[in-house]
């Protein structure tokens, strides 16, 4: 069935229904991570949201071409000033390392932790380092449309006479004057025109390790033109959809806007959408309050490939320690958790929300087992075919998981009634429940059971063992050892389920 989609565009600041003039076919960027450290708890968030929207696009019948890009380059320490060291650099110089140890040392560790987030990865995922071309020949085309200007081998961005002709703030809602007199004076930028003029090219210090030949002396791009560059490569001048977090949008997605129209003449995006931030007990998460914490540090259950070179030292195992948090999560948990909180509204981690997640994931991957031995009868008592659509609905209404979950959840409902015996499902019917829970939860939400696969095989058969001694003893009327099998295995937080079709185990908080 052909979907209306609608999403909250930051450009316009209302919900629009989507159009995308090349469909099937979407362009969806999403700036990704700058490796100089372990991928953080925002991070997650954010590329989890856009793995669901690639999921639902994708869902509905188009063809995605999702491009998340890595900073390997130019991300300097004041991201909003342009100035300090190269991140990454930094890094490589106080480890004593090459720079691309440092960016492959942490890219397999961020890939790993969006492997264990059910995360798919993206259909491009390029390397700054890797289109420096594409950045000194984006700088020169805005040089030459007169937007830009160079300065003893630097080249600046020329904010104020861009804003003459176009709308520099037109992102953030902020007037030029309002940005100017909310910009400080800063020593050493004397070089620039304009208090808001941004770096597109910088020459590179002696001390500077990471440099490339430019028109302009050695030097390396700065943080906003890698963004523009490879969007314009791989998804051409103008595409559909733009990410991240709304942290971006006053500087560097405001600086993509302006020098990419600088560059081509165009608006560069047609739908910006932004996540927005995380919280812990109420609180902004910051390094200051000590309140930051690593995902692979609320993680348990799974397994890293630790023996690679590559693995960082906070990924030596995940047993869910963290001061902040009374035990771990497997990582669907987490993932769980962060579906039920829309997108755009602020997501606050704590550990009552986090354990009542686990009792709701649970009882939503109790409930797909139990969908596949149901049995049908003559009549349906309740409507599936509405409640898919109301799914859709959900999804289509701004990528809204949390009323999808509720959705869901009736139909858990539904599964466990008739499970129960107390209502009745047609076989068509039953077709139709088992293709929503499989197309909303596996295919669209990308949950699965981390929580018995991670048990492995071995404590499954272990657990089928355990119950076939019980059945046998219950066969021979001896209750006391069947009681006691079912007591003990409570105490382990396992509980066994009996039922007609015989019975079942799953782990409890």
């Amino acid at each position: 069935m052909e979907q209306k989609l609608y999403i909250y565009n930051t450009l316009t600041r209302k919900k629009e229904l989507f159009h995308a003039p090349n469909a099937p076919h979407v362009g969806m960027y999403v700036c990704g991570p700058t490796l100089y450290s372990d991928v953080h708890i925002g991070n997650c968030r954010t590329f989890t949201s856009f793995d669901i929207m690639f999921r639902y696009l994708t869902h509905i019948g188009y063809k995605v071409r999702y491009v998340r890009n890595i900073t390997d380059v130019g991300h300097l320490e004041d991201e909003n000033a342009g100035t300090g060291e190269d991140r990454i650099g930094k890094q490589a110089r106080l480890k004593k390392l090459e720079p691309m140890e440092i960016v492959n040392r942490y890219a397999f560790g961020f890939r790993e932790v969006m492997g264990l987030l059910n995360l798919l990865p993206p259909s491009i995922e390029p390397l700054a380092s890797g289109h420096i071309i594409e950045q000194i020949e984006m700088t020169q085309e805005i040089i030459k449309r007169g937007y830009a200007y160079e300065k003893d081998g630097s080249v600046y961005f020329d904010v104020e006479k861009f804003a003459k002709e176009h709308n520099y703030g037109v992102l953030s809602g902020r007037s030029l004057e309002d940005q100017l007199n909310n910009t400080r004076d800063l020593d050493g930028q004397e070089e620039k025109k304009g208090r808001l003029d941004f770096a597109l090219w910088k020459k590179a210090k002696p001390e500077h390790i990471m440099r490339w030949n430019s028109p302009w002396g050695e030097g390396f791009p700065g943080w906003h033109i890698e963004c523009s560059a490879m969007g314009k490569k791989y998804l051409g001048e103008t595409f559909d959809i733009h990410g991240g977090g709304m942290d971006l949008i006053p500087t560097h997605h405001t600086n993509e806007v302006a020098q990419s129209v600088g560059c081509c003449g165009n608006a560069p995006v047609r739908y910006w959408v932004h996540t927005n931030m995380l919280t812990l007990n109420g609180q902004k998460m910051s390094r200051s309050l000590g309140n930051v914490f690593l995902p692979v540090e609320l993680f348990t259950g799974m397994k890293l490939a630790t023996d690679s070179p590559s693995a960082t030292p906070s990924q030596a195992k995940l047993d869910g320690k963290h001061p902040l948090f009374e035990k771990g999560y497997s990582p669907m948990t987490v993932r769980f958790f962060m579906l039920q909180t829309h997108y755009s509204s602020t997501l606050d981690f704590s550990n009552e929300a986090l354990q009542a997640a686990e009792k709701g994931f649970r009882k939503l991957m109790e409930a797909i087992r139990v969908l596949g031995k149901l049995k049908t009868g003559a009549t349906s008592t309740s409507n599936i075919s509405a409640l898919q659509q109301k799914c859709y609905d959900a999804m289509n209404d701004d990528f809204n998981t949390s009323i999808l979950l509720a959705n869901l959840f009736e139909a858990v409902r539904i599964i466990n009634t008739v499970n129960d015996g107390k209502e009745t499902i047609t076989e068509s019917d039953l077709n139709l429940l088992r293709e929503l829970m499989h197309d909303f939860v596996i295919d669209v939400l990308g949950l699965k059971d981390d929580i018995r696969e991670s048990a492995g095989d071995t404590t499954e058969g272990l657990m089928q063992l355990i119950i076939k001694m019980r059945a046998e003893a219950r066969a021979k009327k001896d209750f006391a050892t069947s009681d006691l099998v079912r007591d003990e295995l409570a105490k382990l937080n396992i509980v066994l389920k009996d039922s007609k079709e015989g019975t079942g185990w799953e782990l409890k908080s």
